[in-house]
């Protein structure tokens, strides 16, 4: 995936994807990583909004463009 350098690039590609399924590996700290896949139910001015497609231990979550930047959040390509 393209290299994603400031929070605007982050929000225009997430805006981009909104509706869609996508990969995600999330850190949910303490080396818990999990990998899904969801939809982006709503991008908002400084944050996005994502529902799991299968079946994990997150429910609706939200999170911020700064969490795509530092790592927190990783989005994998779909082709």
């Amino acid at each position: 995936m393209k290299s994603l350098k400031t929070i605007n690039d982050v929000r225009e590609k997430l805006q981009s994807l909104q509706g869609q399924n996508i990969a995600l590996k999330v850190n949910k700290g303490r080396n818990k990583i999990v990998s899904l896949t969801a939809i982006i139910d709503r991008v908002y001015p400084s944050m996005f909004v994502i529902s799991p497609t299968c079946a994990v231990d997150l429910d609706r979550k939200s999170y911020s463009f700064s969490d795509v930047l530092c790592g927190d959040v990783c989005l994998l390509d779909e082709q």
